[in-house]
C-alpha cells in the first residue's frame, strides 16, 4: 500500500521525535519516498542529519533556504501537492492547537493547510496534557476536518508517570496508515480471482505443448486489484514474472488441469473473477514416462480436449462478476459476444490479432470491453498496466457504482 507513495513526515518538538528515525526506515522499507519537515523545536530532539540520511532527502525546517549564495524559499504549496499522505508525528499539544485553529506560523503548518492528501496525526504528550479539555477539543476539531487521528497509547511517559499520551509505536503507525488507505479503496474487502499465463501440456518428461503467453496481462490485473484494496488470488501458469504485494496470493500451476482445480478452490468466495490465462484447449492423450527418442520422420500425437475452465465457472456462477478474454483473428465482435453468452459471462475483454501491439508476448494491448448488454467500450493501444486499470474501472462502474 505504501510502495511508490510520497510521504511527508512532519516532526514537532516532543521527546517522541526520536522514534521518527524508525518511522522513516519503515516507510523506506515499504517502498515509500519520504521527505521530512522539522519544526524549530523538533531539532532539539532528533538530528536533521540523521533523518536526511535515512530518508535520502534534505530535511526542511524553514521557509527560506540558501543555495549557492542566493536566497530561495521552500514552497509549502509544492510540498502539499507532492505528498500522497502527510504524517505529523509526534503531534504536540501546541501543534494540534494551531492546526485546529488555523494558525500558520511555520513551514509545517503552512504545508498542512495547503495539503490535498490524507493527513495522519499521531499525538504525543504527557498524561495531564493529553487529558486536558483543550487537547480533546483540538483532537475533535482535527477529526472533524477529515484528519486521521492515530490514538496515543498508554505506557511510561517521559515525566515518569504511567498513563495515556504515549505516541503509538512506529510499526503500529505504519499498520494504521495501511489500513486507512485500504479502507478508502473501491475494492476494499473484496476477493478477486485472476488466472494468468500459459499452460504447459506434457508430451514426455522434457517436452510440452504450450503457447506464447507471457502472463503480463494477468499479473498487471492482479497488481491493479491489489492496489484497489482487494485480496487477490493469482493462479498462474509457468512464467518468469514475479509480483511482490501483500494483498496478492500466487498459486503456481503448470497444466490446464492444474489450473482447473485451483480455480475451483477459490471461485466460491470470489467477488470478481477474471480469466486472463491462455489455457491450452487440448493435451496429449497419453504422456510418455521416458523421453521420446528421435526415430521416425514423423511423430503423431493424439490430443484430447481439456475441460473448459471459463465455461465451468460460468455454469456454477452465483454472485461472482465473471470476466473472460477473447483473442480473435476474424469476426472479432461477433465471436466475442457469442463467447460471452455461451459461457454465461458478465463481460468479456476482446483483443484482436489484427491490431498491432495487442495480444501475446508484448507490453501493450488494445482492448474492447463488452458487457452483457453488448455495450462495447473500445480503448486505444496502451501499456498492459494501463489496460488493467481500464478493465477494473469498467468492472467497478458496472458492479459497484
Amino acid at each position: 500500500m505504501l510502495n511508490g507513495k510520497n510521504v511527508l513526515l512532519g516532526v514537532t518538538g516532543g521527546i517522541a521525535a526520536y522514534k521518527t528515525t524508525f518511522l522513516v526506515r519503515l516507510f523506506i522499507k515499504a517502498g515509500a519516498n519520504v521527505k521530512v519537515i522539522l519544526t524549530d523545536s523538533a531539532s532539539s530532539f532528533v538530528s536533521p542529519l540523521t533523518l536526511a540520511t535515512l530518508s535520502k532527502n534534505p530535511v526542511i525546517s524553514n521557509f527560506v533556504k540558501s543555495e549557492e549564495n542566493t536566497i530561495a524559499w521552500n514552497n509549502h504549496v509544492e510540498f502539499g501537492l507532492w505528498a500522497d499522505l502527510i504524517l505529523i508525528a509526534p503531534a504536540t499539544a501546541n501543534t494540534m492547537s494551531k492546526m485546529a485553529s488555523g494558525t500558520c506560523d511555520n513551514l509545517l503548518l503552512a504545508t498542512y493547510l495547503s495539503a490535498k492528501c490524507p493527513v495522519f496525526v499521531a499525538p504525543a504528550m504527557d498524561l495531564d496534557m493529553y487529558k486536558h479539555p483543550s487537547t480533546k477539543s483540538s483532537l475533535d476539531a482535527l477529526a472533524s476536518f477529515g484528519n486521521n487521528i492515530i490514538p496515543a497509547t498508554s505506557g511510561e511517559l517521559a515525566s515518569g508517570l504511567h498513563g495515556e499520551g504515549r505516541m503509538a509505536e512506529p510499526e503500529d503507525i505504519i499498520e494504521f496508515i495501511k489500513k486507512q488507505l485500504v479502507s478508502g479503496l473501491s475494492l476494499s474487502g473484496k476477493k478477486v480471482l485472476i488466472t494468468a499465463g500459459p499452460t504447459y501440456e506434457a508430451i514426455d518428461p522434457v517436452r510440452f505443448i504450450g503457447n506464447h503467453s507471457s502472463g503480463l496481462m494477468g499479473f498487471e490485473l492482479a497488481r491493479t486489484a491489489a492496489n484497489l484494496g482487494a485480496e487477490v488470488y493469482l493462479v498462474t501458469g509457468p512464467t518468469h514474472l514475479i509480483i511482490a504485494h501483500n494483498n496478492v496470493h500466487v498459486i503456481n500451476v503448470v497444466s490446464a488441469d492444474d489450473m482447473y482445480h485451483s480455480t475451483q478452490m477459490y471461485f466460491e468466495n470470489a467477488d470478481i473473477v477474471i480469466c486472463a490465462a491462455a489455457v491450452a484447449d487440448y493435451r496429449p492423450k497419453s504422456v510418455a514416462e521416458q523421453k521420446i527418442k528421435k526415430s521416425d520422420e514423423n511423430l503423431t500425437l493424439e490430443l484430447v480436449k481439456n475441460r473448459d475452465i471459463l465455461m465451468t465457472l460460468g455454469e456454477h456462477k452465483k454472485n461472482q462478476y465473471l470476466v473472460g478474454f477473447a483473442l480473435e483473428t476474424e469476426n472479432e465482435v461477433q465471436n466475442a459476444i457469442g463467447k460471452l453468452k455461451r459461457k454465461n459471462l458478465d463481460a468479456i475483454v476482446l483483443n484482436s490479432m489484427q491490431d498491432k501491439g495487442a495480444g501475446f508476448g508484448g507490453t501493450t494491448n488494445k482492448i474492447s470491453f463488452i458487457d452483457t448488454n453488448s455495450t462495447i467500450t473500445a480503448f486505444e493501444l496502451k501499456t498492459k498496466a494501463e489496460v488493467a486499470v481500464d478493465i477494473f474501472n469498467e468492472i467497478i462502474k458496472r458492479r459497484y457504482a
